[in-house]
């Protein structure tokens, strides 16, 4: 039986649990059963059908973990079928290691007979911090 997800944060909870406990079923059963979907990971292509998310997150699993993210929300748009997600997800990294800097992602859900299922994923690395700015003396 499908998951039936009933907002479109109970589809986002579960992406990202998925992708922090490297469950291939879940993430999948939370994309459309669609190929009029797409997934850019940072450093990968554009991938713009259901086997090409299949492939993608089959890889990124390969490794034997999950990716551990913490996600602050951004931006939420929201109407009766589509909902836009604006995200800050930041890698939890071991105490040891210093963690990447946040990617910004995009989460686009569109609701159809089986609750709201996710239709685009797109994250990319957030901008560097402003460089100092040092006072000139007078």
């Amino acid at each position: 039986m499908t998951q039936i997800y009933t907002t479109p944060q109970e589809a986002e909870d579960a992406f990202y649990d998925a992708l922090d406990e490297a469950d291939l079923k879940q993430l999948l059963s939370v994309w459309a059963e669609s190929d009029d979907i797409c997934c850019l990971l940072p450093m990968q292509p554009l991938v713009q059908s259901r086997q090409g998310v299949t492939d993608i997150f089959t890889h990124l699993f390969s490794q034997g973990h999950g990716v551990s993210l913490e996600i602050a929300h951004l931006c939420w748009i929201e109407t009766d079928d589509i909902a836009i997600h604006q995200v800050e997800e930041t890698v939890l990294a071991l105490p040891s290691d210093r963690p990447p800097p946040p990617f910004y992602g995009t989460n686009v859900y569109r609701k159809d007979n089986t609750g709201w299922r996710l239709i685009i994923h797109q994250n990319a690395p957030t901008p560097p911090p402003p460089a100092p700015e040092f006072a000139v003396p007078e």
